[in-house]
Formats: C-alpha cells, sequence, structure tokens
C-alpha cells in the first residue's frame, strides 16, 4: 500500500523507527478505538442492549429445558432468531470499517513485516527459473553493490533455483538476474530505518519466474516472548486489539 506512504509515515514514521512495538501499540489503540466509536453511534444503543439481555435470557431458558428436548429446540430456533437480528444491526458498521481497515492492514504489512537491509550488511537474492531452465544464471550488479566471499556473479541453477550473497551501499539499487539472453530486475533498498522494497517481484511469460530478497522477519519486541512464541507484528496487533477493544468498548459502555 504504497500509496498511503505519504499519508501514515509522517504521522507513524518516527515512531516506528525508534520503536516498532509502541507504534503497533498505539496503530491497535487507534483502530480499536475508530471501530468502537463506529460502533457505538451507527447502532441503535439500547436496541443492542435490549437484543443482548434477551440472548441471556433464551440462554438460561435452554440450560433449564435440557431434560424437554423438543421445547429446548423451539426454544434454541428463538435465540437464533434474536442472534441474527443481533447480527444484521452489528453489519453496518463493519461494513463502515471493513475498507479503511483493510488499507491500514495493507500499510501495516508493508512497513512492519520485515526489517531493513542495513548498509554493507550481507544479503541473499534469490531467483526462481521455469522447469525446464538449466545450467547456470547470471546476476547484474549495478554501482554500489557487490558480491561476497563464497558467491560467484554466476551460479548454477539447482531445483529452478540460483541464489547470491550480496551487500550494498545505502540508497535504492536495481538487481539484475540474466539466463541466456533473458533479463529480469528486481529494486532493493538499503537503508537505516525500518523500510524495504518488495520482498518479491514475479515475471509473467517468461525464464525467470520471480526474484526475491531474503528479508528477515521483524520481531517488534526482540525477545521478548509468549510461552516461546515471538509474535510479529500482526500477533502484537491481535493481543493488543483484544485488550483495547474490551477495555475501550466496557468505558463506552457499547452493547
Amino acid at each position: 500500500m504504497a500509496f498511503l506512504d505519504p499519508i501514515f509515515t509522517p504521522m507513524f514514521g518516527g515512531l516506528i523507527n525508534a520503536s516498532p512495538f509502541w507504534a503497533i501499540c498505539l496503530l491497535s489503540f487507534l483502530i480499536a478505538l475508530l471501530i468502537s466509536l463506529v460502533y457505538k453511534y451507527a447502532t441503535n444503543q439500547d436496541l443492542m442492549k435490549s437484543l443482548k439481555a434477551e440472548q441471556k435470557e433464551y440462554q438460561q431458558k435452554i440450560k433449564a429445558l435440557r431434560d424437554q428436548p423438543e421445547k429446548m429446540m423451539a426454544m434454541q430456533k428463538e435465540a437464533m432468531s434474536k442472534n441474527m437480528t443481533y447480527m444484521k444491526h452489528s453489519f453496518k458498521p463493519t461494513l463502515i470499517t471493513m475498507i479503511p481497515i483493510i488499507l491500514i492492514f495493507g500499510w501495516m504489512a508493508g512497513v512492519l513485516a520485515y526489517e531493513p537491509i542495513y548498509p554493507s550488511e550481507i544479503y541473499s537474492i534469490t531467483a526462481s527459473f521455469e522447469d525446464v531452465i538449466m545450467g547456470n544464471a547470471m546476476l547484474v550488479l549495478d554501482d554500489g553493490t557487490e558480491i561476497v566471499t563464497g558467491s560467484e556473479l554466476t551460479e548454477p541453477i539447482v531445483d529452478g533455483k540460483a541464489s547470491w550473497r550480496i551487500k550494498s551501499d545505502t540508497g535504492e539499487h536495481l538487481l539484475g538476474v540474466q539466463v541466456g539472453e533473458v533479463v529480469q530486475q528486481k529494486e532493493g533498498l538499503i537503508t537505516t530505518e525500518l523500510q524495504y522494497a518488495p520482498q518479491i517481484e514475479t515475471y509473467a511469460h517468461s525464464d525467470i519466474k520471480a526474484i526475491e530478497i531474503d528479508y528477515k522477519k521483524l520481531k517488534p519486541a526482540g525477545d521478548l516472548s509468549i510461552l516461546g512464541w515471538k509474535p510479529g507484528w500482526l500477533g502484537w496487533y491481535i493481543i493488543f486489539s483484544l485488550v483495547f477493544s474490551i477495555s475501550i468498548r466496557k468505558l463506552l459502555k457499547i452493547h
């Protein structure tokens, strides 16, 4: 969602570079607040409160009718009807917030998924080829990029792939892969800020199917783990959003 960069990067770029963890926390709060406010004012809260109360009553009645299957089934049908009414009224705010949230998620995925590649850091670039392609592939470097020890500009294609280890100076780079007469290019970005070029570029009707930069996945909280799990940006977003959503709904008395 690069077209959103001019909107969100000035607002959140500084915090993201300083601390991705707290940036995700803030964004989770703002999204939860937005969803909650839209829900509160796009629904009839008196009606929603009434429907919730009726749902609880039905649940109690159903429990009391466990020994009477026919009556319990009839009561469950009535309860389902009330649930459908509740969901119908909940659907309007969902429609209102759906597109903005998808756009924000796309932007977050574009800036928080991977660690940047730093100047002079060694990284890998991998090209994938059509199954019939064999032999060697050559990496075409631009100014400011060099091959590192252990790699050669010309590498054999093994199992449909060829990889190179390289390092580059700060800035944007245009790297190429050549097999036979076919050449495809992939952009790269070397920076100290939390930015990166797209991980993979695919090509139609070409012997070269794709060129991929092997980024490291971003761990916003570093070595902090939850029972051995180190969440990425989406994991932390889900955790924060659950906490904030529950808290905001209670604070604003949203039903």
